[in-house]
């Protein structure tokens, strides 16, 4: 399959096909996430009403670290076999990424207000995810001002490649460190985990949110093929030469 959308040509029409039944399905899981998150859900016994921002916050988190493991695969790819597709897939994964990021930090700190009393706290897993955000910008930022295409995948791939080992750290970091998170609710094995009215609408909207990312990595990759395409041709010389009447 990915040999298949490796071709420009073979991707447009896949995209043009699959992106709009994708949307729907997003739009839909994105609906149904709402309902459960703001009709649904009561009020947490510690947080009250607060306990909905966790819905965006976790999400927006999740989503982060995934579109950045995604990015560094894409990297991979470009870096060591000159994937066609490749370089295309990764400025598409790091837009999403970026704002994911930013919104989880937001959302983290407005929670962190009413849950910790603070605002913002220098812990692990809090600045970690500041790093990440920096890094998304570093590596968009070459792709910004290095006008040659070779050269600016090159150096960005290296940056996203280099840039996985904060994944790690933000991972582990309530398990290495003392920090206002508490340590993973749903993953880890033997957890208390969370009631089913409030675990129902955290897992739909993490739902939601990876679909959306993916709706959006497919439409970017389609975009940047489109602006290849246009560039190639008002860069290709012409194909006959015109000859004035004498």
């Amino acid at each position: 399959m990915i040999s298949y959308l490796a071709n420009p040509s073979r991707y447009l029409k896949f995209s043009k096909n699959f992106s709009p039944f994708a949307g729907w399905i997003t739009l839909m899981s994105l609906l149904l996430a709402l309902y459960y998150a703001l009709l649904k859900s009561p009020p947490a016994e510690e947080h009250g009403q607060a306990v909905r921002m966790m819905y965006t916050h976790v999400p927006a988190a999740w989503c982060a670290l995934l579109a950045y493991t995604c990015l560094t695969v894409a990297s991979i790819f470009s870096f060591i076999w000159r994937h066609p597709l490749a370089d295309s897939a990764a400025k598409s994964i790091a837009t999403p990424g970026l704002a994911f990021t930013f919104l989880a930090l937001l959302t983290g700190s407005l929670w962190g207000k009413p849950a910790w009393g603070t605002w913002w706290q220098w812990d692990g897993r809090m600045t970690s995810v500041l790093i990440l955000f920096f890094i998304y910008i570093g590596y968009l930022t070459v792709w910004s001002v290095i006008p040659e295409r070779k050269k600016a995948a090159r150096l960005a791939s290296i940056i996203a490649m280099v840039g996985f080992i904060n994944i790690p750290i933000i991972k582990f970091s309530v398990d290495w460190w003392n920090t206002l998170h508490q340590p993973a609710s749903i993953s880890s094995v033997g957890s208390p985990g969370l009631p089913l009215e409030i675990l129902t609408p955290l897992l739909l909207m993490t739902l939601s949110y990876s679909l959306f990312f993916m709706w959006l990595v497919i439409k970017g990759i389609e975009k940047d093929i489109t602006k290849m395409n246009m560039q190639n041709r008002k860069n290709k010389p012409l194909a006959f030469t015109e000859v004035e009447d004498i």
